[in-house]
């Protein structure tokens, strides 16, 4: 017993109790509570940082681009001035203003032209008169297209004059100065409008290629006249070469003419509202065409727009219209494009502007409307004099002369994106020299006359449609993937695919852009039947060789461990790949007859373009696959075992497993991943920039070419001027973006939050 009480002590020794409340165990608990609130205020700053960045991006974007949509201002510049030299001056013809703003001129019905300066006191700088024949007096005035400073004169014994007006700079004593000057390229001495001498009531003049054409009227009869200048080689001499064109005689007297700057057409403003116009070419009649509307209206103004192609039609009511040759069922005609009102007093004059398709219009009551003709926009409309008056436009239309009752008035005017509006930015827009209304983006052109088209609906169609062929290949492909990987692969053969699949994502996409343009748009192109093959044999070929697989012994597909049959189709798709390239030269000679491009642009009237959205879809699916694949694959490996072996062990089957359980637990992970994939294909850069033919088209065709926002902001962001309409309208791309992206990423969250909620129970 002794022995045995030794063994089994009746009694258990006392716990030693533990003091928790030591220094050191106090110190360690101090420390780790100040590492937890340094962690939470360092994550909460961090956060908070990034929010603010984005918050800073969206702020900065829209400080640059807000200053589009504000219209334009007019600025009293200096006091009224009642100058000497004006007083015995007949009545103004014309005003005008130099480029540097520092000279103006003033041509009177006498033949005077007064040169004087712009600003202060409105001193005379030199004067000339006119060479106009004793006897005869002017009676009407015309101007070439806008941006140049030629005049024709029309006279009161059937002749006409042509006069340019210049101003050279120089520098004597490191000082600027400006001398005006008149010139007449055609000679002082009038030229022979009328044979029968009658007066010219109104006049017309376009200089082009093919040399001087005029154009004038006596009552309703129109008269033209081509001058064609011939100079010798040998001696140097110059002569000039007269042709008249004979024109029908009219039924009503004419009001304005204006001659087509390709010297195509003649418009001819006759009667209250009525233009005939005519085929210069052809001198046969185009049409009549009726201006207004409304019959108690007539046409009181009517001037051409930069380039000369649009016709600016003003009216008795303050209405003014835009008219140009377009083609129509039976060929040319005469179309109303848009219109605009300033009040209800009748239009006295049209200012085109020099540089852009805006003008400045002026009504009888004193009243000035700045509009710009593209973009369908009504900047401004302010009175400027108490009753009618004679205004110049200065060719930067930042200066603005105004001659009323005597007296001379300056304005500042300060217009500077006019062309920007929201229909124009996202709305069909018919441009001039087009058939129809179209989304058009063409920012910069060699002519001088060009007007930029500035419509972001292609190229938020074509970020949407690479977008959109990238999804459709790169979506399917990784959710099962990573469906298959997470779910059904064996741990070992997962350790080593998942970590592949990633590195896809360290691929730099200038190299996958580089790629594309290089190799896969021309492979594609010349192996189409194939490529289509291989996406329609693929999933019959794995199909095919996982039914065979079922057929085959357990003997043998139990020598392959559970988890590793996905490598058994590695050699499937090499052999089905294989195949369909392999017979594509033979598919093409069977069913397209040699070469399947030419039976789609031809056969099925598809264009085909070498770098396209099928290309597009290709590269960039392959870039966004890894993005998708991760955090689909992460979501789908975190649901929780314990769900898995429940529905197991309650008799479902792993496919139901996988498609009730699996899934929907997976289901915010899984949407996640898709929206992140998204987001990288909308905002992707070099690959769409390289792979595509960079066109700004709207068509869903995948053989087509496309340009997105992005590739738009990198290619154009270089060539632009800072603080340009141009430059603003890509930051307007830019903001579009981001927007995109946080309206989807909103969107994203919320529906991620709702179906967590919906599945949490499971």
């Amino acid at each position: 017993m002794t022995d045995m009480a030794k063994d089994f002590p009746t009694a258990a020794p006392q716990p030693q109790r533990l003091d928790f409340n030591t220094p050191a165990l106090q110190r360690r608990r101090r420390r780790r509570a100040f590492e937890d609130r340094l962690a939470r205020w360092y994550v909460s700053i961090g956060g908070l940082a990034v929010l603010g960045a984005i918050t800073l991006i969206f702020f900065y974007l829209a400080q640059v681009v807000l200053p589009m949509f504000q219209g334009a201002e007019l600025n009293v510049h200096g006091e009224p001035q009642r100058p000497a030299w004006l007083a015995d001056q007949g009545e103004a013809l014309l005003l005008a203003v130099e480029e540097q703003n520092q000279v103006a001129m003033r041509l009177d019905t006498r033949g005077q032209v007064r040169f004087f300066e712009v600003d202060g006191e409105k001193r005379l700088l030199g004067q000339a008169a006119l060479p106009i024949p004793e006897g005869a007096e002017i009676l009407s005035l015309g101007r070439d297209q806008p941006g140049s400073n030629r005049l024709v004169l029309g006279l009161s014994n059937g002749q006409v004059l042509v006069v340019g007006h210049s101003y050279r700079v120089t520098y004597p004593d490191n000082r600027k100065t400006i001398t005006p000057s008149i010139d007449y390229p055609y000679g002082e001495a009038p030229i022979q409008l009328d044979p029968q001498g009658r007066p010219l009531q109104k006049v017309a003049m376009n200089v082009g290629n093919d040399g001087l054409l005029l154009a004038g009227s006596t009552g309703n009869q129109v008269l033209a006249l081509e001058l064609s200048r011939e100079e010798n080689l040998l001696s140097g001499e110059t002569t000039l070469s007269e042709r008249r064109l004979e024109l029908p005689q009219l039924a009503e007297p004419v009001k304005a003419l204006l001659i087509d700057p390709r010297q195509l057409w003649l418009y001819v403003i006759n009667g209250r509202s009525t233009a005939d116009v005519f085929d210069l070419r052809q001198q046969t009649p185009n049409g009549r065409y009726k201006l207004l509307a409304d019959p108690q209206a007539e046409v009181t103004e009517v001037a051409a727009l930069l380039g000369g192609i649009s016709l600016m039609v003003g009216d008795s009511t303050g209405g003014i219209q835009q008219w140009f040759m377009a083609r129509g069922e039976a060929g040319p005609e005469l179309k109303n494009i848009r219109g605009f009102q300033l009040n209800g007093s009748p239009i006295v004059q049209i200012l085109p502007e020099e540089r852009r398709k805006g003008f400045v219009a002026l009504d009888a009551a004193g009243n000035l409307g700045v509009f710009h003709s593209t973009a369908h926009r009504t900047l401004l409309i302010e009175p400027v004099a108490d009753a009618a008056a004679q205004a110049a436009l200065s060719p930067r239309a930042d200066r603005l002369l105004v001659e009323s009752a005597g007296r001379l008035q300056g304005f500042e005017l300060d217009n500077p994106h006019p062309e920007i509006s929201w229909s124009a930015l996202w709305s069909k827009v018919w441009y001039e020299s087009y058939d129809e209304p179209k989304y058009i983006w063409q920012s910069t052109s060699a002519n001088s006359d060009f007007e930029p088209k500035l419509s972001l609906s292609p190229l938020t169609f074509g970020t949407l449609k690479a977008a959109f062929y990238a999804m459709l290949l790169a979506a399917p492909m990784a959710i099962c993937a990573a469906i298959y990987t997470a779910y059904f692969m064996a741990p070992a053969m997962r350790t080593k695919v998942k970590p592949v699949i990633e590195l896809m994502e360290a691929l730099p996409t200038v190299i996958l852009g580089f790629f594309a343009g290089l190799f896969l748009a021309p492979y594609v192109e010349a192996h189409l039947p194939g490529i289509f093959s291989l996406l329609l044999l693929t999933p019959l070929g794995i199909l095919a060789a996982a039914y065979g697989w079922s057929r085959l012994p357990e003997s043998i597909r139990l020598r392959v461990p559970d988890g590793w049959e996905a490598a058994l189709l590695i050699p499937v798709i090499l052999a089905v790949g294989a195949l369909a390239l392999g017979m594509s030269g033979h598919l093409e000679n069977w069913f397209f007859g040699g070469d399947m491009r030419l039976w789609l642009s031809n056969d099925l009237g598809i264009p085909f373009d070498q770098r396209n959205a099928l290309v597009v879809g290709l590269a960039m699916g392959f870039a966004v696959i890894p993005n998708i694949y991760s955090i689909a694959e992460d979501a789908v490996f975190s649901v929780p075992k314990s769900l898995t072996l429940g529905s197991l062990a309650l008799g479902a089957t792993p496919w139901q497993t996988l498609t009730r359980v699996v899934i929907l637990t997976a289901s915010p992970g899984i949407f996640s991943a898709l929206m992140i994939g998204l987001g990288r294909a909308v905002g992707e850069t070099m690959i769409v920039l390289m792979a595509t033919g960079n066109t700004p088209i709207m068509d869903i065709n995948i053989f087509e070419g496309l340009r997105t926002l992005a590739a738009n902001v990198a290619v154009e962001m270089p060539e632009s001027e800072v603080g340009s309409s141009h430059y603003r309208v890509l930051f307007l791309a830019a903001l579009v973006l981001l927007s995109f992206t946080f309206i989807m990423n909103t969107a994203a969250e919320m529906i991620r939050t709702r179906l967590r909620k919906k599945y949490a129970s499971l």
